[in-house]
């Protein structure tokens, strides 16, 4: 199995854990399960969000809710697309859905005992490229676009979603088993550089 899917599970699986401390922060206890997607469920592409150096200060609280139910779906939907992907290709190498259950799906795709086709390597390849929805920079984006939607620009909140994920990283490390994939370091560093860059424009510190 190549590096490159792997990567991409873990990403998805820490925007699902930062998708879930940002709700809880905001009032909303709702999340998605990303192993237990239906496998051979097609699910639609949505409208992708996307914000244009959005002033928070001036969107009303409902505003904001909107805005982060918005990059929740978006990032659900993503998110089906691609575990339905995996979960198909891992049931024609007699791999069964129920056993995928969990952290189980993450454990098994940090293991590589399976194979993948050229459709889906190709597919897992564009997702993490520079340019790509879970490459390092739309999701170190969206990562802090997410915080600062449900923070709506208070520094002191902003740093408890910082710690939020902060926390989501190690949730998706004891996911995976293990030392988590080079791509998930970086979008680590840069979701920081993000946060720093936020607090030096508002004269504050970490």
């Amino acid at each position: 199995m190549q590096v490159n899917s792997q990567d991409l599970a873990v990403r998805q699986y820490a925007q699902t854990n930062q998708t879930t401390k940002t709700n809880a922060a905001s009032g909303n206890t709702s999340t998605q399960t990303a192993a237990g997607a239906e496998a051979g469920k097609d699910t639609p592409d949505v409208d992708r969000v996307e914000l244009t150096n959005p002033d928070f200060n001036k969107m009303s609280d409902s505003d904001r809710s909107k805005l982060v139910e918005s990059l929740k779906s978006d990032l659900d939907s993503q998110m089906s697309r691609f575990t339905n992907m995996m979960v198909q290709t891992f049931q024609k190498q007699g791999i069964s859905a129920s056993s995928l259950q969990g952290d189980n799906f993450w454990k098994f795709m940090a293991s590589g005992n399976y194979t993948v086709d050229a459709k889906t390597k190709a597919e897992a390849q564009e997702a993490i490229s520079e340019d790509g929805f879970w490459g390092v920079k739309q999701t170190s984006q969206r990562i802090f676009d997410f915080a600062q939607a449900v923070a709506g620009d208070d520094v002191e909140t902003m740093k408890k979603m910082q710690a939020a994920v902060e926390k989501g990283f190690e949730q998706a490390g004891a996911a995976w088993g293990g030392d988590l994939p080079s791509i998930c370091g970086d979008t680590h560093t840069a979701v920081g550089k993000l946060f720093d860059e936020y607090y030096a424009s508002h004269g504050a510190t970490a």
